[in-house]
């Protein structure tokens, strides 16, 4: 099925969703270039930075006073769909993940939107803040304002603000061998809406993916004792396995056969409809990687998400477990 008449959103823009980031390697090496061995310094004003960029952490964590923390995080994007109430709230439950994916509960957000007055109807700049609302509505989270400019290219996205208890966040640098890898989403996402890109075709499993919260899968891990999470967005499963072992000290192990995916993935990657950027995130990972398994696994795995998942070092109850932590071996990432 294709979408209804009207202006396709997604051939407004190259690429589309978290597959239009910098790619991995690139970006490590402009924040080295930016930063230095210093990385993001911490401020004067007598708050205590806990987590920051230096192991890739979805957020900045502040503790305030005392167990008192704030989660602060922002994300935006180019068109990921077509229909622009669905790309508003997918750019929206994108954003209010990292703070999720940290262990806090959103507490404001703000509009950030980029519109090509002159080329797009201002009726769909406010479908997609009306999708924004949604998602925001949704989280609980007050959205109060935000930010807009004229552009060539339409954007949207959320800059986010929530509070979490500093004695029990959620990591990147916290994983531990012997925890087991557990994926709250199914892959695929960037692959279909690749071909949606290329075709028009609707894919309503990746939208319902896309549009669900990590509220609950963030809940439930701090109930079950989980330390170290992150969510699986542009740099793909691989990618940011590759980020959480690396920062943790630790090598991961993935059972490729445990892996679950969406409908439709595996037959549209066979039929060409990979996305650059999970090309882009294989290149990247594999001088870390000893896999058994083929080229066009590897690339599944890779695949770059937007509003995917979290991966968790531990259990949760309706989340397949698709691999393991170990200690540190000569690959970061072994794919069996």
């Amino acid at each position: 099925m294709s979408e209804t008449a009207g202006p396709r959103l997604t051939q407004t823009a190259p690429g589309g969703g978290c597959s239009c980031k910098i790619a991995p390697g690139q970006l490590e090496e402009l924040l080295a270039a930016a930063y230095g061995d210093a990385g993001v310094l911490q401020g004067t004003g007598g708050f205590e930075l806990l987590c920051g960029s230096e192991h890739g952490d979805d957020a900045a964590v502040v503790r305030l006073v005392g167990d008192r923390a704030i989660v602060a995080t922002t994300d935006f994007f180019t068109p990921v769909v077509d229909d622009p109430f669905e790309w508003g709230r997918i750019a929206a439950a994108n954003a209010l993940s990292d703070v999720y994916a940290m262990g806090g509960e959103p507490v404001v957000a703000l509009n950030l939107l980029a519109w090509p007055v002159d080329r797009l109807p201002e009726a769909l700049a406010a479908e997609v803040l009306r999708g924004g609302r949604a998602a925001t509505d949704e989280a609980g989270c007050l959205l109060a304002g935000g930010h807009s400019i004229v552009d060539e290219t339409p954007k949207y996205g959320l800059a986010v603000t929530g509070v979490a208890d500093a004695g029990r966040l959620l990591r990147n640098d916290a994983a531990r061998p012997g925890d087991p890898i557990s994926l709250t989403k199914p892959l695929g996402l960037g692959i279909l809406n690749n071909r949606h890109k290329a075709t028009g075709e609707r894919f309503p499993q990746a939208v319902a993916a896309m549009c669900t919260l990590n509220r609950e899968a963030a809940r439930a891990a701090l109930g079950a004792g989980v330390v170290a999470a992150t969510d699986v967005t542009g740099f793909g499963l691989l990618g940011h396995l590759y980020k959480m072992a690396r920062a943790s000290g630790v090598a991961a192990v993935v059972e490729a056969a445990a892996v679950p995916y969406l409908d439709g993935a595996r037959r549209s990657a066979a039929e060409g409809y990979v996305p650059g950027g999970s090309l882009r995130n294989l290149e990247w990972v594999r001088p870390h990687l000893e896999a058994e398994v083929d080229e066009d696994e590897l690339v599944l795995l890779a695949d770059a998400q937007t509003s995917g998942g979290l991966l968790l070092a531990g259990e949760i109850p309706g989340s397949p477990v698709v691999g393991y932590f170990t200690e540190p071996d000569r690959a970061v990432l072994t794919v069996r």
